[in-house]
């Protein structure tokens, strides 16, 4: 049997993001320090840095890890979809209808940290650029999947930021129309 040492010692990375997670929630983007992290971790600073050389590294982890359990979102709800109507346009809506109030303040935090990180920003590149050559295979009409894409893509930003803060009456009849929009394209 493996001892509780042990195991905390391999599943130190994601003891780390966590508390770096819990940071950003607390203290924002500003307040993400290695020393923050360590300190809400329970490590010393050298334990945080043996996994995460520096704090772009640590905030490239955070966005590899954010991006990983949105695919896993959105394949989630490709798989629970009826085989004659499964789309990857009408996953990424539901997935972002159900995410559209969630993670208050991390996400934000998360995106101002990444914002400045270059490998973290080619990371959110490449989701999207994944996402828009998955959406164009199921165009009927040039560019209609990029402007659902982009659609989704900014009214989660907005809420991200603080831009808009939708009641669920508002947020549900967007979200129907971008829905409606999905079906429209063609299952490809």
């Amino acid at each position: 049997m493996e001892s509780k040492a042990r195991r905390r010692r391999e599943d130190r990375p994601e003891i780390i993001l966590d508390a770096a997670e819990g940071v950003l929630r607390g203290l924002g983007a500003r307040g993400l320090t290695i020393d923050a992290v360590a300190a809400e971790a329970g490590l010393s600073k050298g334990g945080v840095l043996h996994h995460y050389a520096s704090k772009d590294a640590l905030i490239c982890a955070l966005v590899t890890r954010k991006l990983r359990r949105l695919r896993e979102g959105i394949a989630g709800h490709e798989a629970r979809q009826q085989p004659e109507s499964a789309s990857p346009p009408l996953a990424m809506v539901a997935n972002a209808r159900q995410t559209y109030g969630e993670e208050h303040g991390f996400p934000r935090a998360l995106l101002l940290a990444s914002a400045e990180t270059p490998d973290a920003l080619a990371d959110f590149r490449g989701f999207i650029a994944e996402r828009l050559a998955l959406m164009s295979d199921a165009e009927g009409r040039p560019g209609a999947g990029a402007v659902l894409l982009f659609a989704i893509v900014g009214l989660m930003i907005g809420r991200t930021l603080g831009f808009h803060d939708l009641s669920g009456e508002e947020a549900d009849r967007i979200f129907d129309a971008l829905d409606a929009a999905a079906r429209d394209l063609p299952n490809p």
